[in-house]
C-alpha cells in the first residue's frame, strides 16, 4: 500500500471565499469558525467570504481562518485517507497536529488564535524578513553568515523551501547588507509585507507567553507521525511533542529536510488540504533528486476531498 503523507500549508495560502463550501454543509467546520471568531474577537466569515484582500492578510485573522480552513478539509478527507505522515508548513503544524490527534481542534484554533495575535504584536523597529530565490542553500548561509559578521546584527534563515527558495529574517542591518550580497551573488532578495522578524530569536518574548499556554493543552501520542518544522523529523512522545512545538515560532522551518526525511520512510503520494497549492508547487524541487516516483493531490474545496 502506498504510504501517503498530508501537508498542511500556513501563510500565503489564504484566499477569497475559502472554506465556506466545507462549512455550509459540515456542522462541525461551522463550529470552528465559531471557535475562532469567539477567541479571536475578530468577524472572520465575513472577512473571507465577504471582506477586502488587505484585511486578509492580517495575521491575527489570517492564522485562526486559515487554520479553520484546513482543519474543515481535513474533516472531508480522513473519510478517505489513511495517512502514515503529516506535516505543516509554519502554521500548517497546529493543524497537522490537530489531525493527528495531539491536540483537538478547538485547542488548534484556540493556539493559532493567540500565536496570531502575539506574531502581529511582536513586530520591532526595522525587524523584517524577505525571500532569496535563484541562490543555493550553501550560497545562502554564506550570505547571511557574512552580513552578520559585517554588521554584528541578527539575521538567519527563517525558511527552507526549497533548494532554490529561502527565506530571511532579522534586523534592518544585516538584511540590506545580504538583499546586496545577494544580488552580487546573481540571486533575488524580495522583502515580505510583515510585521516582524518571524522564525527568528527576534520574538523570544512572544514565544515565551505562547509557550506558556502550550503547555497547558492536553497533549497525546500521535495517531500518526507529525513531522516538525524545528528538527525535520517526528516526535512519538507527548513531552516531546510539547518541547518541540513551544520551539517552532523562533525556529527555522526546515520544509526540504522534512520532504526528504517523509521520502526516506517511504512516502510516496502527498496530499495538500488546504488553500491553493503552495506546498505541491515546493515538492518537485525538493524531490528532484530522489529516485522513484510520487504523486501529489490537492485538496483545498470539499468536492476535492470527496473524490479522493
Amino acid at each position: 500500500m502506498t504510504k501517503t503523507a498530508i501537508l498542511f500549508p500556513g501563510q500565503g495560502s489564504q484566499e477569497p471565499g475559502m472554506g465556506r463550501d466545507v462549512a455550509e454543509s459540515r456542522s462541525e467546520a461551522m463550529e470552528l469558525w465559531t471557535v475562532a471568531e469567539r477567541e479571536s474577537g475578530l468577524p472572520l466569515r465575513e472577512i473571507y467570504w465577504d471582506g477586502e484582500a488587505a484585511d486578509m492578510a492580517d495575521t491575527r485573522a489570517l492564522q485562526p481562518a486559515l487554520t479553520v480552513v484546513n482543519l474543515s478539509l481535513w474533516l472531508v478527507a480522513r473519510e478517505a485517507l489513511t495517512p502514515a505522515a503529516a506535516a505543516g508548513h509554519s502554521l500548517g503544524e497546529f493543524a497537522a497536529l490537530a489531525a493527528a490527534g495531539v491536540i483537538d481542534a478547538p485547542d488548534a484554533v484556540r493556539a493559532v488564535c493567540l500565536r496570531g495575535r502575539l506574531m502581529a504584536e511582536a513586530g520591532g523597529e526595522g525587524h523584517g524578513m524577505a525571500a532569496v530565490v535563484k541562490l543555493g542553500q550553501d550560497a545562502v548561509e554564506d550570505i547571511v553568515a557574512e552580513a552578520v559578521r559585517r554588521t554584528s546584527g541578527e539575521l538567519r534563515i527563517a525558511n527552507y523551501n526549497s533548494p532554490a527558495q529561502f527565506v530571511i529574517s532579522g534586523e534592518a542591518a544585516p538584511l540590506e547588507a545580504a538583499a546586496g550580497l545577494v544580488k552580487e551573488a546573481k540571486g533575488r532578495a524580495i522583502p515580505l509585507a510583515v510585521s516582524g522578524a518571524f522564525h527568528s530569536p527576534l520574538i523570544q518574548e512572544a514565544a515565551d507567553e505562547f509557550a506558556a499556554f502550550l503547555s497547558g493543552l492536553d497533549w497525546k501520542a500521535p495517531a500518526f507521525p507529525v513531522f516538525h518544522n524545528a528538527t525535520a523529523l517526528p516526535e512519538p512522545d507527548p513531552a516531546g511533542i510539547t518541547a518541540v512545538v513551544q520551539r517552532q515560532m523562533t525556529s527555522s522551518v526546515l520544509w526540504i529536510q522534512t520532504l526528504q526525511a517523509m521520502w526516506l520512510t517511504g512516502v510516496r503520494r502527498f496530499v495538500e488540504v488546504g488553500p491553493k497549492n503552495v506546498l505541491t508547487k515546493l515538492l518537485t524541487p525538493n524531490l528532484k533528486e530522489v529516485d522513484g516516483e510520487w504523486t501529489v493531490h490537492n485538496v483545498s474545496t470539499a468536492a476535492q476531498a470527496e473524490t479522493l
